[in-house]
């Protein structure tokens, strides 16, 4: 088991604690110090996928290939992936999707004028600015597939005796910093624009995507080993 492949399986660990941590939390505030509890929790969130891609980033800088071969993956989380991880535009469709689940659930609340205050209460200034967002990044991820695309087009080079193959692995590495820059990058915009419950209700909702996607790609990879 490499070194990184250690560390994930501890902060994925880390990551169920946390999340059960902001479900205990009281929602929505009915007091300031509610609020900041609520705020305090999601920066502890925020920092702990902060360390995971400073940990990942050495990884990469010391074992590339083995960081895009994702050995602490399962096999339907592979399949998924995007240069090493997931797609930064990703976080926009669970947006809008746990927006409108919850819009709908409070339907009648809503047209009677009370506000719920979590994610399917988003302001039209908020729906305005993850839009806005959202096309920032839709840029951004379109020029890194781009880059990553090039990258790959020019695999005949390696085969070459006179082939710079510290410059084409330094290249990679490169391209999967930009990735996953992105990809914390999105994350933060998206929660700064929401209030401390609603963040709190979206980070929730990515973790659990992320504890279902790998819980679902356990048990395929178990039973492949049946056969």
């Amino acid at each position: 088991m490499s070194s990184f492949t250690s560390f994930y399986l501890t902060w994925f660990e880390q990551l169920h604690e946390l999340v059960h941590q902001l479900s205990s939390a009281q929602r929505p505030p009915t007091t300031p110090g509610h609020q900041y509890d609520l705020f305090h929790l999601v920066t502890k969130v925020m920092s702990h996928y902060d360390d995971y891609y400073k940990v990942k980033s050495f990884a990469a800088e010391t074992d590339p290939l083995s960081v895009f071969a994702a050995p602490w993956a399962t096999t339907l989380e592979r399949s998924l992936h995007w240069i090493a991880g997931w797609r930064p535009t990703t976080v926009f469709h669970l947006v809008y999707s746990e927006s409108s689940i919850l819009f709908e659930s409070h339907i009648v609340d809503i047209l009677r004028g009370l506000r719920t205050g979590d994610l399917g209460d988003l302001s039209p200034s908020q729906f305005r600015r993850v839009s806005e967002l959202q096309c920032e990044t839709v840029t951004e991820e379109n020029d890194i597939t781009e880059e990553f695309s090039e990258w790959q087009d020019s695999a005949s080079e390696l085969v070459d005796l006179g082939a710079d193959l510290e410059e084409k692995i330094r290249r990679l590495v490169e391209v999967s910093r930009r990735a996953d820059d992105l990809r914390l990058k999105t994350v933060r915009g998206v929660v700064e624009l929401l209030t401390p419950q609603q963040a709190v209700e979206f980070l929730m909702a990515a973790a659990e995507l992320q504890f279902g996607v790998r819980g679902w790609g356990v048990n395929h990879d178990r039973e492949r080993c049946y056969f």
